[in-house]
């Protein structure tokens, strides 16, 4: 039986066992992907036993990503341009690791708004932190010219931009309503309407109709800033997408087979968020 998990500290609100279960069911096989708590002092030991507990590889969750960025012995670029991995397996016993979130950004782009690119204004970001990072990288790889970041440390704003070059810049926070306008795309990153709490407090009432807005948020699967921007004819993607579409990969390195993802497997872990 072929085996994976996904690791983390706190792990139990990880959805990953159902997307990956269903996937297993539904291409018939003997395969079972788990979750496993594994404390920060304890994850050095966890990975190198990792082969020997039968695991083919695994999922990372917070707080791990930049401590198995280091730990693997092969980095792909992905994992390179975030600075961090959430995916891990073995090649030639070799740990291996790739960081899927940019794939699982601009996959759900692609599937719920295929016109984004008609666009011309910029790729508005806000947060700046390690998913920050992933959706700038997916923008970056696409060709997109003006990539602005906000957030409420300017410094950590300005390490991003300097990471990736000329093509991103860092903007205060408190400045972000006068970008919403000329904005072809704005990206949630935060936390801000995790479970309902905070906004991201975006005037979508000056934004291009037609424009994108976009939140890695996804519960509530309907944000407030993703019904704001729709009340105001801006077209709204949500987080949940990105978590379907960032498994792929994984389940591909460990199973063999590359899943495909459906509106089925969309409603059933919808389904279990609005549940919860």
């Amino acid at each position: 039986m072929k085996r994976a998990c996904v690791i983390g500290w706190p792990i139990t609100h990880s959805r990953s066992p159902l997307i990956h279960g269903a996937w297993l069911r539904q291409y018939g096989i003997d395969g079972a992907y788990s979750k496993e708590p594994v404390k920060p002092e304890d994850l050095e030991s966890f990975l190198s036993s990792l082969r020997a507990r039968g695991f083919a590889g695994c999922n990372v969750t917070v707080p791990h990503k930049e401590a198995v960025f280091s730990a693997a012995s092969k980095r792909e670029p992905s994992a390179v341009a975030v600075g961090a991995a959430n995916t891990l397996w073995f090649e030639n016993e070799e740990l291996n690791c790739a960081n899927t979130d940019t794939y699982g950004f601009m996959a759900n782009l692609e599937n719920r708004a295929p016109d984004w690119r008609k666009g011309t204004g910029p790729i508005v970001v806000l947060g700046a932190g390690g998913s920050a990072r992933a959706v700038v990288h997916g923008f970056l790889e696409d060709g997109r010219e003006d990539i602005r970041v906000f957030n409420r440390s300017l410094e950590r704003s300005e390490l991003l931009a300097k990471h990736f070059g000329g093509r991103v810049s860092a903007w205060p926070w408190a400045e972000r309503q006068e970008h919403a306008p000329e904005a072809a795309v704005i990206v949630n990153t935060t936390t801000l309407g995790m479970n309902e709490a905070g906004s991201p407090e975006i005037d979508f009432s000056r934004a291009r109709k037609g424009a994108v807005a976009a939140d890695l948020v996804y519960v509530p699967l309907a944000t407030g800033f993703l019904k704001s921007a729709e009340a105001h004819g801006l077209v709204a993607v949500d987080g949940l997408g990105m978590l379907l579409h960032q498994a792929v990969p994984g389940f591909e390195k460990w199973f063999g087979i590359r899943p495909e993802v459906t509106p089925q497997l969309y409603d059933l872990i919808a389904k279990d968020i609005s549940g919860s």
